[in-house]
């Protein structure tokens, strides 16, 4: 057998990286990665908004594949607080992750943006051709303007390439996807940082715990904000999987939003509600919700085609939110001392 070919996972610790982790080694899927080994590199391993620290790390990794999920990450709240922050050191994480793919030769970079990339005033469904219409919404305006720029560093990196690459050789490829909102173990469940459901899952454990504590069978859930706007939910072990099918199989410059359909489109008191329900069952302790509206609602809807993906995959089969969401609070509860918080 020779030698594997190396996948360079950054974020490798994270939501997504430890799905993508947790896909490739269940008995079900190993197979089709059998020839693959997956470095799944953590901040420990290297500052990426460094560039020397990065070229480090290729040099020790010696890719052949790199799947990009690293980034300076936050909800609504820490976004607002810290726009300058999120754009200067996004800009650097991406700019020296592609660099270094470039200078190593690697065949594929998969780089991964989000749905806030979008414009602000737009027309729904958003797709892949309406990334740069407009300002995306000033709430998170620093994250968003970086990972746009993963798209225009892509289109770049393929023009360099079409004039360099010698005719007959296989062009390096440079490409995007754009998950909706994920969830899922492993996720950060820090109420600063934290997206919203990680950020009810916390709260929920904290309501239900204390609930028992006190002897008493009945809890409150705070959601921030009305709880009327509207989001695509992805479960981070589907999004795993169609990132892997995407490093194999996608062959286009152009970004690929990966995602629910828009009639799975949910609220967030919908969302709330789930969560409610799966630590009912998992604790016997009724949580019911209550709304705290002197909180911001942010963007009120971001609903995304996933038309392009189904022209790709048209039978792929997403995990019910509400069996993502059981299942993630099962996690959360089997591993609370450990998880991000």
């Amino acid at each position: 057998m020779g030698t594997k070919e190396i996948i360079l996972v950054t974020g490798g610790s994270g939501l997504v990286g430890q799905a993508i982790r947790s896909v490739t080694e269940d008995s079900n899927t190993n197979e089709a990665y059998q020839n693959y080994s997956f470095y799944f590199a953590s901040s420990k391993d290297a500052d990426l908004s460094q560039l020397e620290q990065t070229r480090k790390l290729f040099e020790r990794v010696q890719p052949s594949y790199v799947i990009h999920l690293a980034a300076m990450v936050g909800g609504l709240f820490r976004n607002l607080k810290y726009n300058l922050e999120f754009l200067r050191t996004n800009l650097a994480i991406n700019d020296n992750v592609l660099l270094m793919a470039k200078e190593f030769k690697v065949k594929k970079c998969v780089s991964c943006l989000s749905t806030c990339i979008f414009p602000d005033k737009t027309t729904y469904p958003i797709d892949e051709t309406m990334v740069h219409l407009g300002p995306p919404h000033n709430s998170n305006f620093g994250y968003s303007h970086a990972k746009r720029m993963i798209d225009v560093l892509n289109h770049a990196y393929s023009d360099h390439f079409k004039s360099t690459v010698n005719v007959g050789e296989k062009v390096p490829l440079f490409t995007s996807v754009i998950p909706t909102n994920v969830y899922g173990a492993y996720d950060n469940f820090n109420l600063e940082d934290s997206h919203v459901i990680p950020g009810l899952i916390f709260k929920a454990y904290q309501a239900a715990h204390d609930a028992k504590e006190k002897g008493i069978e009945h809890a409150k859930l705070n959601v921030f904000g009305t709880g009327r706007p509207r989001r695509q939910f992805i479960y981070s072990k589907d999004l795993a999987r169609l990132i892997l099918w995407t490093l194999t199989d996608y062959e286009e410059v152009e970004p690929i939003i990966l995602s629910v359909g828009e009639e799975d489109e949910i609220s967030i008191g919908e969302a709330a509600q789930l969560v409610a329900d799966a630590f009912t069952q998992e604790t016997s302790i009724k949580i019911e919700l209550e709304y705290d509206q002197s909180f911001s609602d942010g963007q009120f809807k971001k609903t995304a085609s996933n038309f392009k993906l189904r022209q790709y995959l048209p039978k792929f089969e997403f995990t019910p939110i509400e069996i993502g969401i059981r299942e993630t609070v099962r996690w959360v509860i089997a591993n609370y001392d450990s998880i991000r918080k």
